[in-house]
């Protein structure tokens, strides 16, 4: 389990950056073997000399174009994979790459099974089409652990940038350098102003905003239950749609508060305590609750006044009215305030049918000029240091606020996405049938619990998978 209290403030900042650029700066030095900002390889040069000479502007411009890498890559990615955010990989993110170095790249938006079971049908036949993968640390962890994945440590050092230690020390796994880190992101509530006008006794506005001892679930509830009195509103909101990320308030936000792990205690009696105090939770939930995939709407509309979700899915009701909302930590529950940590990173693949026209593209899209551009426009957070200049103020900045005082709490319980391959579905399903059987159809938890639990662990048996933090510190 990873406790962190009392974090000096070196530490607080290395840990914030991980997730809000903003806040890093100085203390984390890089590294790329232990503290290392690499190079890329430079082209090769495809024109020889025949004599010596001072070229001219023309034919230094032709033997500049003759440089560009006429090739094809193909870069597969569990994320960035909603509609419009592959618009904006296809249209803004990848042109200019293209443009500088003539490698054509072809996007495609995967699941986390499907690359799976793609990478694994691919090195078991040995034709490997895929150049580079971007991936959650957790299903990068999994393919390193097939040996799938080239040490990236061979293609030298990134110019002009630096990673934060946190993020070059889960890089490396089974002795290679696994990936490269790319972008960071949490889930966090949002909070509409006016809600404040219904807090409960003994919590205030700086309570919740800087996640102090008072801000807890069972204020959470109180707090519902005040709102509901007064406005006649179920204005509490999760994204328990079909395509929404509810199974990760459960896994990595609900579990470690309640009962300080994901999975080794999920059907303990403090397990079933959590369940029950959801259960009672969700009767001051807005009922859409379960049709919703994303709450920036829900939230924009008022049909919410609080709501969890991914931070790059609140993103736009940030942007679009920023004076309407404010951004807290999670709750903490009787273990501590539990949160995910998501961490994506690039890797590419052996075998891979273009490695050096793979790193190209890595030093591309972890340039801190691109990693502001994706943060602008999709809401993942940079995971360079030499970008902690770009949100200083405005909307975004309300992002920022209310991730960094969530990292900072003393109390806070890190959870990372556990690393099942194929199997990443089954694992989140199960929470989600927990809570259907529970939560929706009244059953008991210790009737339902121990059942899901032995399917849970045979995940983790069959894949060989290391259970997750905080189950395995």
């Amino acid at each position: 389990m990873r406790r962190r209290k009392g974090l000096s403030t070196s530490q607080m900042v290395g840990v914030v950056i991980v997730l809000i650029i903003i806040i890093a700066a100085a203390a984390l030095m890089m590294r790329g073997g232990e503290e290392a900002t690499t190079t890329s390889p430079q082209p090769a040069e495809t024109a020889t000399k025949t004599e010596e000479k001072t070229p001219t502007k023309t034919e230094a411009t032709e033997t500049a174009t003759e440089t560009k890498e006429k090739v094809k890559i193909i870069f597969a990615s569990t994320q960035l994979v909603p509609v419009e955010e592959q618009a904006f990989v296809k249209n803004q993110l990848l042109p200019p790459f293209t443009e500088e170095t003539g490698i054509e790249v072809e996007f495609v938006g995967i699941s986390y099974e499907d690359l799976s079971t793609r990478l694994e049908s691919e090195m078991k036949s040995g034709k490997v089409t895929i150049d580079l993968i971007g991936d959650l640390h957790g299903g990068l962890d999994y393919f390193a652990s097939k040996g799938w994945l080239m040490d990236l440590s061979q293609f030298g050092q990134l110019p002009d940038r630096s990673f934060p230690a946190i993020l070059e020390d889960y890089s490396k796994l089974y002795g290679i350098k696994a990936y490269v880190p790319w972008m960071t992101a949490t889930y966090v509530f949002v909070v509409n102003k006016e809600a404040f006008n219904y807090l409960p006794p003994g919590l205030t506005m700086d309570d919740v905003v800087k996640g102090t001892d008072k801000w807890t679930y069972d204020a959470l509830l109180e707090w519902a239950k005040s709102i509901e009195q007064a406005t006649g509103k179920k204005a509490l909101g999760f994204p328990v749609g079909p395509k929404g990320l509810f199974h990760r308030f459960l896994h990595g936000y609900l579990y470690p508060s309640f009962t300080g792990t994901q999975v080794k205690n999920f059907d303990s009696s403090d397990a079933v305590k959590m369940w029950q105090y959801l259960s009672e939770l969700w009767n001051y939930v807005n009922p859409a609750s379960t049709t919703w995939d994303a709450m920036a709407d829900p939230l924009l509309r008022g049909d919410v006044l609080i709501a969890w979700d991914h931070t790059a899915r609140i993103k736009s009701a940030i942007t679009t009215e920023p004076d309407k909302f404010v951004v807290v930590p999670a709750p903490a529950g009787p273990k501590g305030r539990g949160y995910i940590l998501v961490i994506a990173g690039l890797a590419i693949p052996k075998g891979a049918p273009h490695p050096d026209a793979a790193w190209k593209l890595i030093e591309y899209l972890t340039r801190p000029e691109t990693q502001v551009l994706v943060l602008k426009n999709v809401g993942f957070f940079p995971s360079v240091n030499e970008a902690s200049g770009a949100i200083t103020e405005g909307p975004l900045k309300i992002l920022v606020n209310g991730v960094s005082n969530q990292l900072n709490a003393p109390d806070s319980l890190v959870a990372l996405i556990p690393s099942l391959g194929a199997k990443g579905g089954e694992f989140s399903q199960t929470y989600r049938t927990a809570f259907k059987m529970i939560v929706l159809e009244g059953n008991k938890p210790e009737a339902v619990l121990p059942q899901l639990a032995d399917e849970l662990n045979k995940l983790f048996q069959e894949t060989g998978a290391k259970l997750p933090p905080p189950d395995s510190k």
